[in-house]
């Protein structure tokens, strides 16, 4: 089913589930936002391929087990586009939550799903779009870059915590380690916990200046001060505000490469 074109600044919504009533009631909580407007909805996955590339929607609510391709095929269909939607992937399906964020998937409904559930992922899927869509409007005038006052969309951190949307810079995120199922982000300031994985969250986060050094724990390269030796082959990371991280021989190699790259690019002695 095709709705009409987009105009230039709005979010615009592409519903792909094959359950009839899964798609009403999805387009009808979408509806409630003046600020996106769907723009097509269909039922299986190649449909979906052909529909992204005509329509281009900001975002796409897409059903894992669809016909014809499924949600990841629909994904690998149009990985080569440079406008790639957000995507929230909607399933009825636990198992697949970690492969949906493998896949770069900007959320993951687990149905049956809460209204709140629901505009919770909204609101942070339209922070995100609108972000993209302000980058690219600066771009187009002149790709001049923001300036140290206005950081540039890459350069900022939006999380939900304690009902607040809070709009953080990179900068000031010394580390982050996983709680269970959350992550606790350690500022310059303070901390918050926000519910996320450390892969999903790892992906968020500019690979130049965050480096993993433990399955629960993510640094920024910026707040080291030194590296020490410890016994069975881990190392100690001293941050500059003297809190202690453990550097564990499996993620000894990302930081190996990491210091190379950096060496690599300093200016060679005459």
């Amino acid at each position: 089913m095709l709705m009409e074109n987009k105009s230039a600044m709005e979010i615009t919504a592409l519903v792909v589930d094959d359950e009839p009533a899964a798609r009403r009631r999805l387009r009808s909580l979408i509806e409630t936002d003046p600020e996106v407007r769907i723009v097509g909805e269909c039922g299986d996955g190649i449909r979906a391929a052909e529909m992204i590339g005509q329509l281009k929607p900001n975002l796409i609510f897409l059903d894992v087990q669809i016909p014809g391709a499924d949600g990841f095929g629909v994904l690998e269909e149009i990985a080569d586009r440079r406008d790639l939607p957000a995507v929230v992937f909607v399933t009825a399906h636990r198992e697949y939550a970690i492969p949906a964020f493998e896949a770069q998937a900007l959320d993951y409904l687990l149905k049956p799903f809460k209204r709140s559930r629901f505009l919770e992922v909204l609101v942070r899927a339209k922070a995100h779009v609108q972000r993209e869509l302000a980058y690219s409007e600066l771009q187009k005038l002149g790709g001049t870059p923001p300036s140290a006052q206005e950081p540039s969309p890459a350069e900022l951190l939006l999380i939900k915590s304690r009902g607040r949307l809070l709009f953080l810079r990179m900068s000031e995120l010394k580390w982050v380690e996983a709680e269970r199922d959350y992550v606790r982000l350690h500022l310059q300031k303070d901390s918050h916990f926000i519910r996320d994985t450390m892969n999903n969250f790892q992906r968020r986060l500019d690979k130049n200046g965050f480096i993993r050094i433990h399955r629960s724990t993510i640094v920024n390269i910026n707040e080291i001060c030194e590296i020490l030796p410890l016994l069975g082959g881990d190392y100690s990371v001293v941050l500059r505000d003297k809190t202690e991280l453990t550097l564990s021989r499996r993620y000894r190699s990302s930081l190996d490469d990491f210091l190379r790259r950096r060496l690599a690019s300093l200016p060679k002695s005459v």
